[in-house]
């Protein structure tokens, strides 16, 4: 099972560390183990690391709307996004 991390800005650091849309949304897919950092210098910028049991799955809801829906609600600057999957 590969350990992912996700990084990206955002607009609102407390709003996007509160959310539960990360469980909601990921949970279903198994991933588990998510855990969530901040730059202490830049509070905008935050990365997720969690382990996905199914990428092609993650990577398929990632293309979906109800993908991009979390990912407003959480204020997510999406053209920021970088997934990096273990090696």
């Amino acid at each position: 099972m590969p350990t992912v991390i996700g990084h990206h800005d955002v607009k609102d650091k407390d709003h996007w560390l509160a959310s539960p849309k990360r469980e909601e949304v990921f949970g279903p897919l198994g991933v588990t183990n998510i855990r969530t950092f901040v730059n202490p210098q830049n509070p905008t910028q935050v990365a997720v690391l969690m382990d996905v049991a199914d990428m092609d799955a993650v990577m398929a809801f990632m293309k979906t709307e109800a993908a991009a829906e979390a990912m407003a609600y959480d204020g997510v600057v999406p053209e920021t996004l970088v997934i990096l999957v273990e090696a």
